[in-house]
């Protein structure tokens, strides 16, 4: 055989190693997951679906980039990562301004739109963080003595599925504190402070 399955004990082993590894690197605060904790706070629940859902996604491709070796292509290019990491720089300042100075719930015009599901997937593809971190997790643990093709796809699918259950607890997070967030004082206070972080998560992931 070309390939040496892992005993049953060993699989369980190798896919609670890959689980926990990803909830506490990719997990762990980030551009992308501060973000969506932060638009969650200052938007509200369902404003944030569309810009959560394009972090999901873009980060969704970062890891399909990862497994099917592309991104080892590119950051190989001379050139490509400086530009990544200033393109990440500007829309995360972006951002965090949005995130600052977003009114309180109680006094948001309905009609000013909350960054959107393309904003969310092109912060995703910029985040340094994600690159490192995936790629970081997806090496760190197998299913099989010789890593085939199989062994490759359940860890893109595991890993797939931990990215959706990671960004959707960190909205809930944020979005559990809009309503306590609908004072004014108290919403600018907090927002202030996740603009802060956001760029402080940042700053971290692009001095990798």
């Amino acid at each position: 055989m070309t390939e040496q399955v892992l005993s049953a004990a060993e699989l369980w082993r190798s896919l609670s190693t890959l689980i926990l590894a990803a909830i506490v690197v990719m997990g762990s605060p980030g551009p992308s997951t501060m973000s969506v904790t932060a638009l969650g706070a200052a938007f509200g629940l369902r404003r944030s679906v569309g810009y959560v859902s394009g972090v999901i996604l873009g980060t969704e491709a970062v890891l399909l980039a990862v497994a099917t070796g592309v991104v080892a292509l590119l950051l190989s290019m001379p050139g490509l990562t400086p530009v990544l990491t200033t393109a990440a720089a500007v829309y995360i300042l972006y951002l965090a301004f949005r995130i600052a100075t977003a009114p309180p719930l109680s006094m948001r015009d309905p009609d000013v739109p909350a960054p959107s599901l393309t904003g969310g997937f092109l912060l995703a593809v910029v985040n340094p963080k994600a690159y490192f971190a995936i790629a970081s997790v997806f090496t760190g643990s197998t299913f099989a003595v010789h890593a085939g093709a199989l062994d490759v796809l359940l860890r893109t699918a595991i890993l797939g599925m931990m990215i959706v259950v990671i960004h959707v607890c960190w909205l809930l997070a944020g979005a559990s504190l809009a309503s306590f967030l609908c004072d004014p004082v108290r919403s600018r206070i907090a927002n202030a402070c996740f603009a802060a972080i956001l760029i402080g998560t940042a700053i971290l992931a692009l001095m990798r």
